[in-house]
């Protein structure tokens, strides 16, 4: 590792010639306004809690090559997906093959890396007859086909499969794509539901787009454009430049792929920094697994760019592809995170949180003042299905995610009950609404004592959430990081991993060492918990303020018997 010379990037400071600075900051307003939009739109249209209450979603505009110039807030993971399928549909039908109004839609996982919940509808954006860019929306769907519950090995028993085709041209809808959809989902009126509302999304940005060319003019916005995406590239590249040379490398696990139950997953990556460029490998990390955890090769670059965002720019809007300029990402075919077909795809966002916090962790010397300890790194999202008492028609639902701990930082403790790193915006279903819709009733949602690693800054405490069927219903539970709890950073201590118990309507608890519970019939008046993991401690538990420490045992976070055995502090009865 060896100081860095003085940043001297052509990029800072610069902007393209009649670049107006006016114009910049109205347009770069304008963007973000237009995305918020977008955004509140969806969610006013939706049919689908996860859609309207858990934000799972993203949406964005990109220009004509597809290159993102401005993502509302939502799931970093999709970013670097939206943008790369944007491309793709343009490569299928070329510039000659769009017209104003169509509208384009995939669930292709490969392509967005995810799973085939996600449909992504895109929008060409015209300025007479000049194609000058394209709104995109990426939305998760409740259910599209596929196995309901259980393990899947293949992409094909994971739901409808959609390529990059036309759902609208012109004004004139594909009605026959909207008959095989309706066809091949459990509820159809609620998947259309959503496909309208994704309509909607793009739509609006379209129109907003189109008016802030009517407006200042399509020459004057692409300077604009150009000039923030320069911006970004050049902030970004002065924050990389104050981080010293040097290769820089971290492991870390994964519980299993849940099918060969037990056998650990190795993740390993490497960070390279040169000047004012840094390359993430993660060509190290496992090959794609029997089981569903499997993710695309626009995850890989993406998990890659969130880190490097967060390390670089992470106050810098609106997200744009200038941030990513000086980033290198390394892959090797068909890993975990750059499948290929016919890996599962559909659990696919699990294990690429656990590859951001080993890229963070093996920065923590180099900078760390900038990297947090590990976190929770899963959703904890209890799948439901079952029948309605009250009306005797099939449902299905999710739970959660409840949140968990993160990681402490140099300065200042882990935040608790919060949802996980690549969950961007996402939030979790409101109780009222839960109890409202289904036959469930939420006993209790609570912090869990002791569950943040100690430090001489603790890490944040995971939750617990008890749910109590009050019908039978089938779960479904996915969950990893419970025998590979979150580390600590310079020597604090680790978080308590996550957890599930099962409780019987008489009280027995059966705690779950292998947490993929799949397929499980809940009776009613039976409960199922689940535990997320604290946050690692930062530093040295030797090293805390024994203030802070008793502070912690008066808000119920620590233990008296916790707070002497880690912290050597005794803390009186009050």
């Amino acid at each position: 590792m060896k100081a860095k010379m003085e940043s001297k990037s052509p990029a800072a400071g610069t902007r393209p010639p009649g670049a107006d600075a006016v114009l910049i900051s109205i347009v770069r307003n304008g963007l973000l306004g237009v995305t918020e939009e977008m955004k509140t739109n969806l969610m006013r249209t939706a049919y689908n809690m996860i859609i309207y209450e858990a934000l799972d979603f993203t949406v964005g505009l990109f220009d004509a090559n597809g290159d993102t110039i401005s993502i509302g807030l939502g799931l970093p993971l999709f970013v670097r997906g939206m943008s790369e399928t944007v491309k793709a549909k343009l490569k299928r039908f070329g510039w000659e093959g769009l017209s104003p109004g169509d509208i384009l839609v995939t669930n292709d996982a490969y392509l967005t890396g995810s799973h085939l919940n996600h449909f992504t509808f895109t929008m060409p954006i015209f300025d007479g007859a000049e194609l000058c860019g394209f709104a995109c929306c990426m939305a998760h769907w409740q259910d599209v086909g596929g196995q309901l519950g259980g393990m899947t090995t293949d992409i094909f028993s994971e739901g409808i499969q959609i390529p990059i085709l036309k759902y609208r041209s012109g004004s004139i809808v594909n009605d026959d794509l909207v008959e095989i959809i309706k066809m091949n989902v459990r509820i159809p009126e609620r998947a259309i539901g959503d496909l309208r509302a994704q309509v909607t999304a793009v739509t609006t940005g379209e129109r907003g787009f189109r008016e802030l060319i009517r407006r200042y003019g399509r020459e004057g916005v692409q300077r604009a454009i150009q000039a923030i995406m320069d911006q970004s590239e050049a902030a970004a590249r002065r924050r990389t430049g104050e981080i010293p040379d040097g290769v820089y490398e971290a492991e870390s696990y994964m519980d299993d792929d849940g099918v060969d139950v037990g056998k650990r997953i190795p993740i390993k990556v490497r960070v390279i920094v040169t000047g004012e460029e840094m390359t993430v490998d993660l060509r190290e990390v496992s090959p794609q697994v029997l089981g569903f955890f499997n993710a695309g090769a626009t995850t890989g670059q993406a998990l890659a760019q969130m880190a490097y965002k967060c390390l670089t720019s992470a106050d810098d809007y609106p997200i744009n592809d200038g941030s990513f300029r000086p980033l290198k990402v390394l892959l090797s075919p068909a890993s975990i995170v750059s499948a290929v077909k016919p890996a599962a795809m559909r659990w696919w966002m699990t294990y690429p949180m656990t590859i951001v916090d080993t890229i963070f962790r093996a920065l923590q010397n180099a900078i760390p003042d900038k990297v947090i300890a590990g976190h929770h790194a899963d959703l904890l999202v209890a799948h439901i299905s079952g029948i309605l008492p009250v009306d005797g028609r099939f449902f299905m639902a999710s739970i959660g995610p409840p949140g968990g701990g993160w990681g402490a930082k140099q300065t200042q403790d882990g935040v608790s009950a919060t949802v996980c790193l690549n969950c961007g915006d996402t939030h979790n279903g409101p109780i009222e609404q839960l109890e409202a819709k289904l036959p469930i009733v939420i006993e209790h949602y609570r912090l869990r004592q002791d569950s943040g690693g100690a430090g001489r800054h603790r890490g944040g405490l995971g939750v617990e959430l008890a749910v109590r069927a009050l019908a039978p219903i089938n779960l479904n539970l996915q969950v990893d990081r419970v025998h590979y709890p979150p580390w600590g950073l310079l020597s604090g201590d680790s978080g308590a991993g996550n957890g599930v118990s099962l409780v019987s309507a008489d009280g027995t608890i059966e705690d779950q060492s292998s947490t993929k519970i799949l397929r499980r019939k809940i009776a009613s008046g039976d409960a199922f918990v689940l535990r997320t993991g604290g946050g690692g401690g930062f530093g040295s538990p030797a090293e805390r303020d024994p203030k802070e420490v008793a502070r912690d045992v008066a808000q119920g976070y620590v233990s008296r018997e916790m707070a002497q055995t880690l912290y050597r502090v005794h803390v009186a009865d009050a």
